[in-house]
This record gives structure tokens, sequence and C-alpha cells, in this order.
């Protein structure tokens, strides 16, 4: 019997390299794997302002990323987190037995404040949010959670609250176990080896967005911070070369001796050449996807609708028993 995976994107912008090569390349991999279930997280994405339209925009574009990379919805259910109510409501029973304390730790919530001019100014959102994301996961008694090293603490306050929940009401959450791939997870910023890559980072040569055009990819990537070595080889210590072979490594599917010996009397001007040619390659039939399906939202609709009533299905069934083991009273058929 397969397990169930779930995996979540925020449409907060264009997703970039590391997000393709850190998850979605992953997701891909895994649908035959697992039964997979994939959500375009926009109630996480208002934990900060948006601009509405944008939000709107930008829900359409994730949605047509995953798509355009190889999500197949026919074998996965791709859906917007707000078109499934139950995510809202279990957050909130979910709430209820959390702790202060629990959120307060959270390191992503302590990095936001810490930046904060004004401490009292942040949104209650930006803080219960971790809840949201146990509920999220929960929902679906997901069995593995494919996350980050920098998410892992997210994961054990999801355990946590799963099994305060089945000691105080019975058991009701499978408790999920989390997956980390050690290898892409983490590919760095362009311009700091020492950064992991983020479309938030002011200087915008830092990442590859996937949408972005091959001239400007070329450009990045012969930018690219490396050393002043003159070998080609997988050092971890030569931090932005070794980032750059790990891109290249993941695109070409070849091994890491494999690489080092093609590269063996080349310089970086010729590697950085041929990853550049590599990287546009392998995006450049994604990108003509993404345009097709944001020309035909219609399309998208019809399928975000459909795995909006899957996944509603499988939702509902567990919200219910949560509903029912705390004690709520239910007056007509949910």
């Amino acid at each position: 019997m397969k397990k169930t995976i779930l995996s979540g994107i925020k449409p907060s912008g264009i997703p970039h390299l590391g997000n393709y090569l850190g998850a979605i390349i992953r997701w891909k991999e895994n649908q035959d794997k697992y039964n997979n279930l994939f959500f375009i997280a926009d109630l996480h994405a208002i934990t900060v302002p948006q601009n509405p339209k944008e939000l709107k925009n930008n829900t359409y574009l994730t949605a047509s990323i995953l798509l355009a990379a190889g999500i197949d919805h026919k074998k996965s259910i791709i859906f917007i987190q707000s078109h499934v109510p139950a995510h809202s409501e279990l957050a909130w029973l979910l709430i209820t037995i959390a702790k202060m304390g629990e959120l307060f730790r959270m390191t992503q919530f302590k990095d936001q404040t810490n930046k904060a001019e004004n401490k009292e100014s942040i949104g209650l959102g930006l803080f219960s949010y971790p809840v949201l994301m146990t509920g999220d996961i929960l929902l679906y008694q997901a069995d593995v959670i494919p996350v980050g090293e920098d998410q892992k603490q997210h994961v054990e306050l999801v355990r946590d609250l799963a099994q305060r929940f089945n000691h105080r009401y019975g058991k009701t959450f499978v408790i999920p176990e989390p997956v980390i791939k050690k290898e892409g997870a983490r590919i760095m910023s362009l311009d700091d080896p020492d950064k992991k890559m983020s479309k938030s980072d002011k200087n915008n040569k830092s990442y590859i967005l996937i949408t972005d055009k091959p001239e400007i990819i070329r450009k990045k990537i012969m930018r690219a911070v490396t050393d002043s070595g003159k070998t080609i080889k997988f050092d971890t210590k030569r931090k932005g070369l070794y980032n750059l072979l790990i891109i290249y490594k993941i695109f070409s599917g070849k091994t890491e001796s494999q690489i080092e010996k093609y590269f063996k009397n080349k310089g970086y001007g010729d590697f950085k050449k041929e990853l550049a040619d590599l990287v546009i390659t392998k995006l450049s039939p994604i990108q003509a996807k993404i345009s097709y399906y944001m020309k035909n939202k219609k399309l998208l609709d019809k399928i975000l609708a459909d795995g909006a009533r899957k996944a509603n299905k499988i939702a509902n069934k567990t919200l219910a028993e949560a509903r029912q083991k705390i004690g709520l009273v239910e007056i007509s058929p949910r």
C-alpha cells in the first residue's frame, strides 16, 4: 500500500532554481511512489500583506508551474488551500492545544521578529501559521513530509501536536515522518554561496527564476561566484563552484566522477557556458508549458476544481472525526 505524501508551495512570486531542484523536481519523481497531494498555499501567503491582483495571478502561475514541471493531475491531487475550508477549521482546533512557548521557539518567527523595527506590529498570522501548516498535514493523514533542513522544526511541531491530540482525545491522526534529501535540498545564492538561494534577495543576480529568459540565465551563471582555483572538482570547501556543480549534476544526471573527468582540462568559463546551456535547455520546455497554462485559465480552473473536490472528500472525513473526538455537536451531515 502506497504511503501518502503532502507538499505545499506558497504563491508568493515566481519559484527559483532552488525551489525547482530542491522540491518540485522531487515531487515529480515521487508521483508513482506515493499517493501525492500538492497544494498552493494561498492561506499561508496572506500571513504577510499581499496585493490581491498579484496574489490571484501568482496562484494561477504557481499551479501552471507545477503542471508544467511534470506534476500530473491524473496521478496526483493538485488544489488550492483555500478551496478546502477544513484547513482553516482544523487549524483552529489545533490552536486550542498548541502552546505559546512552542510557537515562540519557531526559528522563522524569531528571525522575522528580530528584523522588525516594531515588534508589536507583527501579525498574529505570522506567529500562528505553523499550526495551520500542522493542520494541512494532518488533514490528509500524511505519512511522509518532504522538507529541507530548515523546516525540520516545523515537522517536530506537527508530530508534537498530533501526539498531544491523540493522547488527549484518542487516536485520530497519523504521526508523519520527515524525509530530507541532502543533495539539491539547499541550492545556494549565485553571488554568496554561504546563503540559501532566495527570491527575496535584493540582488536579483543571486537567483535564477524558472521563468527567466535564456539571456538572463546565461548572464547570471557566467557572473556566479566561484573561487581562485583552476580544477573543476566536487569539494564542499569550494562553496561557489560546488553549488554550480550540484546544479549541473542534478540537471545532467551524471555522476561526480563523470563530470570531473569531462571537465578535467577545461576552465571555469567553459564549465559555466555548458552549465548555462544545460539549464536553458532543461527550463525551456517548462517555460513553454507555463505560458500555455497561463493562457488557458479555464483549463486550470477545471484541474484545480477537480483537485479541490478530491481533497475536500479526504479532508472532511478527518475533520469530522476530530470534531467528534473533541465533543462538538453535529446537527446535520457535513
